[in-house]
């Protein structure tokens, strides 16, 4: 039976670029307000959500910013792709060791579980030279809300690799407390790191499986998800 490890991208895999900027500009272009960008917290949540959050802040009506959200996220995009030229992101300590490590074993499939939107993240991580390690995914651009996005993600796991995968098979590894909650609330086993904005203790109080600092010791995160 295969098992699946399901990464989080920013504060997992990767930190900095461009990315908070291109979306603040985009914003401004497309609605004339970034909204309370200081106050909203972005951690473990999808892109249009923010989106969301922030615009309702403003005082935006729904209707509204349904009808130019695409427009939002194809500028989003277009700045995104420009600026990772002159600011890449920079990849988190261990993480093309262990997705190398990954690579080698057969009964393990590789697959994201984000709340980018597709493109972005593809975009972010061909920055970081780690696109090709995953085959498939879920992203803020399949669902709102991050507890429906394991499922998703599984669903297209079995669809790929024709394996009767279940929950129990699939671990979720994050760096934000949405990481942890939407593994466990699907059923999967989870692994925090303490790589982005949350401490080890707090993610500790989240009830993870397994909470590390970061992702360096290969042999011993090859351990927890493999076990």
């Amino acid at each position: 039976m295969r098992r699946v490890v399901l990464f989080d991208i920013d504060g997992t895999l990767i930190s900095g670029g461009p990315a908070k900027d291109a979306f603040c500009e985009a914003m401004l272009e497309t609605f004339s307000t970034i909204g309370d960008v200081e106050g909203v917290s972005f951690a473990g949540k999808t892109d249009p959500q923010i989106v969301r959050e922030l615009l309702q802040g403003a005082g935006y009506a729904q209707d509204l910013v349904e009808s130019r959200m695409a427009n939002l996220f194809a500028r989003y995009l277009q700045k995104l792709e420009d600026q990772l030229v002159d600011r890449p992101v920079n990849v988190l300590p261990g993480v093309p060791e262990l997705l190398a490590a990954l690579d080698e074993i057969e009964d393990i499939g590789v697959a994201l579980l984000t709340g980018n939107i597709l493109r972005g993240a593809e975009l972010k991580l061909r920055s970081a030279a780690l696109w090709h390690y995953f085959e498939l995914g879920s992203y803020g651009s399949d669902h709102e809300e991050r507890d429906e996005l394991p499922a998703i993600a599984l669903g297209r796991a079995r669809r790929a690799w024709r394996e009767t995968i279940e929950p129990a098979d699939a671990i979720v590894v994050g760096d934000t407390p949405r990481d942890v909650s939407c593994g466990q609330r699907e059923g999967t086993r989870t692994l925090a790191v303490a790589t982005g904005h949350f401490s080890f203790r707090q993610l500790e109080e989240t009830g993870a499986d397994y909470v590390l600092e970061d992702l360096s010791a290969t042999d011993e995160v090859l351990s927890l998800l493999t076990a």
